[in-house]
């Protein structure tokens, strides 16, 4: 079965930049399952794997443009220190989601000052070139309900049936 539109598939992967740092790996986490033609994965990434089958092993980079997007200056804000809702010290590396106009964004403290904190607002990995080590372990129809609602990948707390998070396994 190759991998096409409203299929569900399962990559191993290893994320690595221009350097061969490793910044992700399916590693000891289970495959990666998305729904392809569904916008889960970044398009530069799915367009490669369409067409492809179980066992196929892919090498494929992408460039800022097809990843996270180039990095961006005007994404580095200063905001007063009284806005940051926060129990505890506000410190530099720290990262908050807040609401934007395109809805929720992960920021990062970058500079703290006595009355200001300087947030990025750039995808950590935005001016990255990524480079991708894929090999498709499984392919198949998703199913009516998971094309209407998307895969069900629980808490991510790795409990099999935590109760979405209610039965006291500490993820939440």
């Amino acid at each position: 079965m190759t991998v096409q539109k409203d299929r569900v598939v399962s990559i191993d992967y290893i994320l690595t930049d221009d350097e061969e740092t490793v910044l992700d790996s399916s590693e000891g986490e289970g495959a990666l399952e998305y729904i392809h033609g569904h916008d889960e994965i970044m398009p530069g990434l799915e367009k490669a794997l369409e067409g492809r089958e179980v066992e196929d092993k892919i090498s494929v980079v992408l460039p800022p443009e097809e990843g996270y997007g180039p990095y961006d200056d005007e994404l580095i804000v200063k905001l007063p220190r009284d806005q940051f809702d926060f129990d505890g010290t506000v410190e530099e590396g720290m990262q908050f989601e807040a609401e934007t106009a395109e809805g929720p964004r992960l920021v990062t403290v970058v500079d703290v000052g006595d009355d200001m904190v300087t947030v990025d607002a750039n995808h950590p990995l935005a001016g990255e070139t990524l480079h991708f080590e894929v090999t498709i372990v499984g392919v198949r129809e998703a199913t009516a309900e998971e094309l209407e609602n998307g895969l069900d990948r629980g808490c991510g707390c790795g409990e099999e049936d935590c109760g979405d998070c209610g039965s006291g396994c500490g993820c939440n």
